[in-house]
């Protein structure tokens, strides 16, 4: 039985198109700087809110008109929402997925039952992989929702929490095995602290190195070899997370010897919330060799919490295609939508028209982003700043050739430096704004 009865299979319709239902700028087959743009976006449905969300807030219970879920969340109306998930994905034409352990399978009354339940399911999404071609771009494991991990999972004062988490990962990444993942991600929405007076960061943070280790090994012992995933987040729910930004995880990771094996999962609305934009979080990472993949969604500036929100916005999806493509684009990552239609917006339909809505946002910001990169003018304008780096004193610095003492004896006997040059930051707002309008 068809969730989606009155949706067709999204086609590309062109600039011109009024259709709701079809891209305006998507064409997956559409070449650019030699890569489809299929290839470029590796879209992703995120399980959790397109399949999972109710629209519910601190406000009111959930909005959102689902035909296809049952009245008691077991099993089986868990095949019956993945049956229903792979139609959505299978109509919108993304290539990838990503899930919770706990968005696909209910909780059992004990972690026997809880790896029962997922097995039974797990069955199912192979199954439907396997009919529809869609694949996992990247799994994880709900360490946040139950009571459990009130006080953490892998950060928890309380050892046996630690242990259930250790269960729950070692188990997600089997699921993500048999499914072909081609990574896993670390999120810890818990992970953190309230009141740092009953806390013992040091202890927390290498507790939460130790558990990272114990799943690196652990994947190799498998034979899994997707790629780790580490999500930024400076707070909400905790006060304050470790997993701060992506200068905060890139360090925490280089100090417990795992820079090696685990890259960034950066998402705009997280940035936002640390108080950068997405682009330095993006270039920060890129710049460490740390850049792995993208959630991509956007937040209310208004609002001081995480919206999740769906990137509309051209000027957004330009800059993450700029700094995506100056370093070589994805490898196993993706662009993953952990975005939300909003609680207003509860039809069925709705779901189509968010997604749509941003993979012609991204798709028109590769185009913008390609014709910037193409015409050369930002790169140029840049390079002109960076002049005295490039010959002279500055080649030598960079070199090595120099330390304080010649650098002295230099300025002594030319006295001061050469006049700076204006940064022509509005000139560069100015021509940026020539791709846009």
């Amino acid at each position: 039985m068809s969730a989606f009865p009155d949706i067709q299979k999204i086609k590309y319709e062109g600039p011109s198109s009024k259709n709701p239902l079809a891209f305006r700028h998507y064409n997956e087959t559409e070449v650019v700087e030699g890569k489809s743009m299929k290839d470029h976006f590796r879209f992703s449905v995120a399980y959790w809110h397109t399949m999972r969300g109710t629209g519910g807030d601190p406000f009111g219970p959930g909005t959102m008109i689902r035909p296809w879920e049952g009245k008691v969340d077991n099993v089986e109306n868990a095949v019956s929402r993945v049956r229903a998930g792979f139609e959505f994905m299978e109509k919108l034409g993304v290539p990838y997925y990503c899930f919770h352990d706990r968005d696909v399978a209910p909780e059992g009354a004990n972690l026997a039952e809880t790896n029962k339940n997922l097995d039974a399911v797990v069955k199912v999404l192979k199954e439907e992989q396997g009919r529809t071609g869609i694949k996992l771009l990247w799994g994880t494991a709900n360490l946040f929702s139950n009571p459990r991990y009130v006080h953490g999972a892998a950060t928890s004062p309380n050892a046996e929490s630690f242990a259930f988490a250790a269960a729950q990962v070692k188990k997600a990444l089997e699921v993500a095995k048999e499914l072909g993942g081609q990574g896993y991600t670390f999120w810890g929405g818990r992970e953190g602290y309230q009141c740092l007076w009953n806390t013992d960061m040091k202890r927390e943070v290498d507790h939460l190195a130790k558990f990272m280790h114990m799943a690196v090994d652990y994947a190799k012992k498998i034979g899994f070899t997707g790629q780790f995933y580490f999500e930024p987040k400076p707070k909400e729910p905790t006060k304050h997370q470790y997993d701060f930004d992506s200068a905060a995880c890139i360090n925490f990771l280089r100090a417990y010897g795992l820079g090696d094996c685990v890259k960034m999962n950066i998402e705009t609305n997280h940035a936002t919330l640390a108080g950068h934009a997405v682009e330095h979080e993006l270039d920060y990472a890129g710049s460490q060799g740390f850049l792995g993949s993208i959630d991509a969604n956007a937040g209310d500036l208004l609002l001081g919490w995480d919206t999740d929100q769906f990137p509309t916005d051209v000027y957004l999806t330009a800059k993450i295609m700029l700094i995506l493509m100056k370093y070589g684009g994805f490898t196993t990552g993706g662009l993953n939508f952990d975005a939300k239609v909003r609680r207003e917006s509860f039809e069925p339909v709705d779901l189509f028209h968010a997604h749509i809505g941003g993979m012609d946002a991204f798709a028109k910001g590769l185009k913008i982003a390609a014709a910037i990169r193409a015409e050369g003018d930002l790169a140029r304008m840049l390079k002109d700043r960076y002049a005295s780096w490039d010959a002279g004193l500055g080649a030598e610095i960079e070199s090595g050739m120099h330390g304080f003492e010649s650098l002295e004896k230099y300025m002594l006997a030319k006295g001061d430096v050469t006049p700076n040059v204006s940064g022509r930051q509005e000139l560069i707002e100015n021509v940026m704004n020539r791709y846009f309008f």
